[in-house]
């Protein structure tokens, strides 16, 4: 299976286009759409924006990105690979990925998810949906069954960023004289 990577611009294969396509075309064109909108959701946000936390939770703009490097790296990394969390540097517990440090930004965050996305398309590469990964603590577990967990993780992470960014931008506009008002 390959895809469209996620370089922040429009996709070349879009869901609709491949409608008629094997599932796993599919399933990475979906995945690939989900993975473009959550990069773009940082598009014109500034550093602080991108850290603003607007929940009582650790979930932020940056945040969120930086969790699905995590959520990449786990899936198809550790579940493909069968290495460690550790050896891929990446927190035992998920709820961890999404703690910044003074080193994240926008751009490098950026680029840790390009390459983990590129790393994804390359460890599944050949692979047909019915393979068995072994990698992941939880078992042994289809392909399918990896890329439609990825898609829920990607698509509940999109609703995240879009509700974050339109609060970010609505408190930009508000304090550029926007009364909220629709016209």
């Amino acid at each position: 299976m390959t895809g469209v990577g996620a370089d922040g611009g429009s996709p070349t294969i879009r869901p609709f286009d491949v409608r008629e396509s094997d599932l796993g075309v599919q399933f990475t064109a979906f995945i690939d759409e989900h993975r473009q909108h959550l990069l773009g959701s940082l598009d014109d946000l500034s550093e602080d924006e991108a850290r603003r936390s607007l929940v009582p939770s650790r979930t932020r703009p940056l945040s969120l990105l930086k969790h699905a490097v995590f959520v990449e790296t786990v899936w198809f990394g550790e579940a493909v690979t069968g290495r460690s969390r550790v050896d891929y540097g990446l927190p035992q517990d998920s709820k961890d990925s999404f703690l910044l440090d003074s080193s994240d930004t926008i751009a490098s965050v950026s680029a840790d998810f390009r390459a983990a996305v590129e790393r994804s398309h390359a460890a599944i590469e050949g692979m047909g949906l019915d393979t068995v990964l072994t990698g992941h603590r939880a078992g042994p577990m289809p392909l399918k069954w990896v890329l439609l967990h990825v898609l829920r993780e990607l698509a509940q992470h999109c609703g995240h960023a879009d509700i974050l960014r339109e609060q970010i931008l609505a408190e930009r506009g508000r304090r550029s004289g926007w009364s909220g008002a629709a016209p």
